[in-house]
């Protein structure tokens, strides 16, 4: 028998989820900045949570993903891929488009390109003017941030 895969939407005690929260962006305050008026979503495998995605409408036809984290014992095992899917296919009919910042990091940036997402714009040095310290991914320092965007009509 396998294991049981669960999304469910989280409308309360939103904080409770920042310890994995924080995997994504490691900011506290940032993280409070969008977390309440998020929608939060969290996949559990048997029970166990693994993984979350928060998400803002921004306008009438697009949805911008805040975060999105798996505990590392359990990364690169498709739970991140399995939310985002769980993401397009639900916003799909409501908008025409999902859009993301992240760091300069390869890995990051491959595993969204992968999925459809297309570079669109960089704001340089957000994460120096933005960050209380430097915030290193892959032993490089991240300074730009740089915007993604996936048609839900793929």
């Amino acid at each position: 028998m396998g294991s049981i895969m669960e999304i469910r939407e989280v409308v309360n005690n939103k904080a409770e989820f920042m310890p994995l929260l924080l995997i994504g962006d490691e900011d506290e305050l940032m993280v409070g900045k969008y977390l309440e008026c998020s929608k939060l979503y969290a996949l559990y495998e048997d029970n166990a949570l693994v993984s979350v995605c928060a998400l803002v409408i921004i306008n009438s036809d697009t949805i911008e993903i805040k975060n999105l984290a798996t505990y590392p014992k359990y990364q690169n095992r498709g739970y991140a891929s399995k939310l985002l899917n769980f993401v397009f296919d639900k916003y799909k009919d409501s908008f025409r488009k999902v859009i993301l910042g992240t760091g300069e990091n390869d890995i990051t940036l491959n595993f969204y390109k992968k999925r459809g997402f297309r570079q669109t714009r960089r704001v340089k040095n957000f994460f120096v003017d933005n960050y209380p310290h430097p915030i290193f991914e892959n032993s490089k320092q991240l300074v730009d941030m740089i915007y993604l965007e996936k048609s839900l009509f793929d």
